[in-house]
């Protein structure tokens, strides 16, 4: 299984953003948006490593429980049986990013499981892909190895 680490970053919520998402020191990309969120970022960050990685199974190492309890917990089914409605009624944020990260995903396919990491706590690939998406927000600009 293809471990992959995702994160993303804001400077300010909305404000420029970044994304990154590595599966070692030598396989990574990231990017910016200008006017964005950190919600945002974080599905990004998701969509454009499955891009990238047409692995199967992938495993998706991400700090963000945005990301990762929609699958785990299941969000996305309450979501699709609400007709894109949260738990209290209201849109769901972001569809537009969750569409393109559900058809990755919920396709039957691809065999993708997330992992949630605790975010500044040592984890080396975590704190890698943490700097990347920094990086990208501050600099508006990506990398990619």
């Amino acid at each position: 299984m293809k471990r992959i680490y995702t994160d993303g970053a804001c400077r300010g919520n909305p404000g420029p953003g970044g994304w990154a998402w590595a599966s070692g020191s030598d396989n990574y990309a990231s990017g910016f948006g200008d006017h964005t969120t950190n919600q945002r970022m974080e599905v990004l960050a998701v969509i454009e490593a499955l891009r990238e990685n047409l692995d199967n199974p992938v495993e998706i190492v991400s700090d963000s429980n945005y990301v990762v309890k929609c699958f785990n917990d299941r969000w996305h089914a309450g979501w699709l049986r609400r007709g894109w409605k949260n738990s209290q009624g209201q849109p769901v944020a972001n569809r537009d990013l969750w569409e393109q990260l559900f058809s990755l995903v919920l396709n039957g396919a691809r065999d993708v499981t997330f992992t949630w990491v605790k975010g500044h706590s040592g984890d080396t690939m975590n704190d890698f892909v943490d700097v990347l998406a920094t990086d990208a927000a501050d600099s508006h600009r990506g990398q990619h190895s």
